[in-house]
């Protein structure tokens, strides 16, 4: 790396460190007075939901990444477009999201409880840990406090968020400006071990990599021809979709890493956590320690990203409606 790519990425980090900063301004039970249920509330529709539909708790983890990153943990993803702006949740990142419905089932529980005072990026970064130890997965604090931000634009979600396809360096530079270091992005991709992906986000990893008709040389050969006899049986498929985890992609472990080192990483961008010398280390690291330290460090990353650029006092709102700014 030179000497102005690594002065940039300590530039990004300064101020991805300011933007997350105001963790401190974030509180457990911040809504123990005003309304003392809420919590409860998520976490007993979570639990009586998620269970028959466990499929659903990796869409919901993602919504909480996809919110976070882009204008910080404020609900921006969940509003709708509006007659002279597209938002968020129309991106072509933002797709393939599902659980808007879910997010206002909470949302219309908590307003009849305690009206206009649970925010739609507290219900989201709630519901996305309550849905993930639901099924199996590590558990970490929630600070609340955060209030719902009045714009979403669907250009800042092309330009803020990882892309499947990119590269170590483009990725590590989009965690940098969050406030998130290597170790984060190495422990967040590791949510990759639950959920499915489509096959059209990683096609021309396995038919056309670089525009010869040739497949990804960072993916194992094996694993390739497997996904297109098996899965995606044609380039152009959009319908068919794949674990992201082959085999345990219903539980949270670190099969995902296990399957990093042997070049079996769905995503390019999976594929390149291996291709730096620092997270191929920690990725190591990891697959030496015990499931629990994986777990423990996760919910410290969780409980970093989902301080990213909140609001907080009177900035922002507290939607009536989450995908409806107030009026």
């Amino acid at each position: 790396m030179g000497k102005k790519s690594f002065f940039g990425i300590i530039i990004l980090s300064v101020l991805g460190f300011l933007i997350a900063s105001t963790v401190a301004d974030l509180k457990l039970g911040f809504y123990d007075k005003s309304c003392p249920n809420a919590e409860n509330i998520v976490l007993a529709y979570v639990k009586n939901y998620i269970p028959n539909v466990p499929t659903l708790a990796a869409p919901l983890l993602r919504m909480a990444f996809h919110d976070c990153f882009v204008r910080g943990c404020d609900a921006s993803v969940l509003l709708n477009d509006t007659s002279n702006n597209q938002a968020e949740k129309d991106a072509r990142p933002n797709l393939s999201l599902r659980g808007f419905d879910f997010i206002d089932e909470v949302k219309s529980l908590l307003e009849a409880e305690c009206p206009g005072i649970v925010s739609c990026a507290d219900i989201i970064s709630l519901v996305a840990r309550d849905s993930v130890v639901v099924t199996g997965g590590p558990y970490w604090k929630v600070p609340t406090g955060r209030r719902d931000g009045t714009i979403s634009r669907a250009s800042e979600a092309l330009s803020n968020l990882p892309g499947a396809n990119e590269n170590f360096n483009a990725l590590q530079e989009k965690f940098a400006i969050k406030g998130l270091n290597i170790k984060d992005l190495v422990l967040l991709s590791g949510a990759h071990t639950i959920g499915i992906a489509h096959c059209n986000t990683f096609s021309n990893r396995i038919y056309n990599f670089t525009g010869v008709g040739d497949e990804d040389p960072g993916m194992d050969s094996a694993y390739a021809l497997s996904l297109r006899a098996n899965k995606c049986k044609t380039p152009t498929d959009t319908t068919t979709i794949v674990e992201m985890d082959p085999g345990s992609a219903k539980n949270f472990d670190l099969s995902y890493y296990k399957l990093l080192v042997k070049r079996r990483g769905l995503f390019q961008s999976d594929a390149a956590l291996t291709t730096d010398y620092s997270s191929l280390s920690y990725i190591n690291q990891l697959l030496k320690k015990s499931p629990l330290y994986f777990f423990e460090e996760f919910a410290k990353s969780m409980e970093k990203m989902g301080a990213v650029g909140v609001k907080i006092g009177t900035d922002g709102q507290i939607r009536k409606h989450c995908a409806l700014v107030n009026k």
